[in-house]
């Protein structure tokens, strides 16, 4: 089986201090734009054993993207998964319907929906917040996993499909990513996503 891992092992640790350094940079024009999100009709309430993220979608940018994502948490089927691969300053990744059970923790990382949908690679970077479709090394390979990003890891610009940003819980995001783990990235804790359900914007406001 694949494993849909962001970035090969040799370059981790470059990218991730790339990632920190940029964030440097960029953290504050990041913030200002999570308090000042554009107009979505629909969002994403990610509840987690840690606390809730809102993310609103880019359906311009990534209408087949967002859409999957959409179909996926409508029928419930992250219900129950778990942030299975935490790397601080980097990003936080879930969506593996194989979380659900414990003893299959060997092969966390590699389950899907049973189908990979297209690439829709956009100008939207990657900075803290933006959620973004994990893969393996074909670029046509996603299928259910996502990572939302904790740094501002711009170098994976153009090679994953940003499909939207975290618009509420950044308190959340900044504990899961602090999480301790251990290899594979794995986090001591499981970190729970008990539900995605899609709702009007208006609903959060």
């Amino acid at each position: 089986m694949k494993a849909f891992n962001l970035i090969c092992a040799f370059g981790l640790v470059a990218a991730i201090a790339t990632a920190r350094a940029d964030d440097t940079k960029t953290n504050t024009q990041n913030t200002a734009s999570m308090s000042n999100p554009t107009n979505p009709t629909e969002v994403a309430i990610i509840t987690t054993t840690e606390g809730t993220m809102v993310v609103e979608f880019w359906p311009d940018a990534a209408p087949g993207t967002v859409a999957n994502f959409k179909k996926l948490a409508e029928k419930g089927f992250y219900d129950g998964t778990a942030f299975h691969r935490v790397i601080k300053g980097f990003m936080i990744q879930g969506g593996d319907p194989l979380t659900k059970d414990a003893s299959k923790e060997d092969a966390w990382g590699t389950g899907g929906p049973g189908y990979q949908i297209k690439a829709e690679f956009n100008d939207h970077s990657h900075v803290r917040g933006v959620i973004s479709m994990a893969r393996s090394q074909d670029p046509d390979s996603a299928g259910s996993q996502f990572f939302i990003c904790d740094g501002n890891p711009t170098f994976l610009d153009h090679q994953y499909t940003a499909f939207g940003k975290l618009i509420k819980g950044d308190d959340v995001l900044t504990k899961i990513a602090n999480a301790p783990t251990h290899p594979p990235d794995r986090p001591d804790k499981r970190i729970g996503i008990t539900s995605i359900k899609i709702v009007p914007a208006d609903a959060v406001k």
